[in-house]
């Protein structure tokens, strides 16, 4: 189990996975060597993964859907047959009303509509209900970033596709790599950062991070949802928030190391003032789970 110390790194290394280690060093009161040591024995260790996220509009799936199956016999068939699906970058077996739920990705309404149909048409799913997302409110993971109208070259991709594989390559090895100065390597990549293009974070292994018990819930609510998931948003657990229109006015997960301190998490968004409707279903197994936008167009 991860002390303290670990779970501060973490959560800093997930709000910027290319803070110097003097940075972290000084956020968690260790010296710099130490923060090193135990930054390389949680990558070492499989606890977590620096990597970067593209924003999902970089590639345009600007448009988030949140959708429940009804199905009728075996669930594994359906979860393979989304696995394989380009836009779904979410997909779990659940046990509540419904036992499939699956996050979808896509440029547009139409793309939607279109995406659903095919959904439907998968093996054994004998309904979906989908949930259209208006603002990602929270995003434990991509971060909720602007993404600014900026140009991208084919050495911003290379840049991008080594940043995925390793959030914290050096300068000089992202240099290296694409055959720029490690000044003109520096100066992309924090232009393609301070744009929004891509989030370098720690994605952390749930069972490592005392994460295990991992819950979806879909609330209905008095008044302004997006000022609900605001509220919801600085709650303990609650890893990702979405407002947007359907059966439900916020979407969200939240995760715990032991069911009681599920239940306790559950407890406080059920405590918000102005939720009005609270219906949940825990991820028995999770089959697909991408984060933004994982493939960047070849050079």
């Amino acid at each position: 189990m991860l002390d303290a110390v670990d779970a501060a790194l973490i959560r800093a290394l997930q709000g910027d996975g290319r803070a110097t280690y003097q940075a972290l060093a000084d956020g968690v009161g260790l010296s710099r060597t130490a923060v090193r040591a135990r930054v390389k024995q949680l990558v070492g260790a499989g606890a977590i993964r620096i990597v970067g996220v593209l924003h999902a509009g970089v590639l345009g799936m600007e448009v988030f859907a949140h959708v429940s199956f009804r199905v009728s016999g075996p669930v594994g068939p359906l979860l393979e047959e989304l696995a394989e699906r380009e836009a779904v970058v979410f997909a779990a077996q659940t046990a509540g009303r419904f036992p499939v739920v699956a996050h979808v990705r896509v440029r547009d309404d139409e793309a939607l509509a279109k995406e659903l149909g095919a959904l439907r048409s998968l093996s054994g799913v004998t309904g979906a209900e989908a949930f259209r997302g208006g603002q990602i409110a929270k995003d434990a993971y991509s971060s909720v970033r602007e993404l600014r109208d900026v140009a991208i070259d084919p050495l911003d991709w290379r840049l991008v596709r080594h940043l995925q594989r390793d959030g914290r390559a050096s300068y000089a090895e992202l240099a290296r790599r694409v055959g720029l100065s490690q000044a003109a390597a520096r100066s992309r990549v924090v232009r393609l950062i301070e744009a929004g293009v891509i989030h370098v974070t720690a994605i952390a292994e749930p069972a490592a991070v005392g994460a295990s018990e991992q819950v979806g819930f879909g609330l209905r609510c008095r008044g302004d949802s997006g000022a609900v998931a605001a509220r919801l948003g600085s709650l303990s657990g609650v890893s990702f928030l979405a407002t947007g229109f359907g059966r439900y006015d916020v979407i969200g997960s939240a995760s715990a190391a032991d069911r009681p301190a599920l239940v306790e998490a559950l407890e406080a968004v059920r405590a918000c003032s102005d939720v009005t409707y609270v219906e949940t279903w825990e991820h028995l197994a999770v089959t697909k789970e991408r984060y933004g936008g994982d493939a960047a167009p070849a050079a």
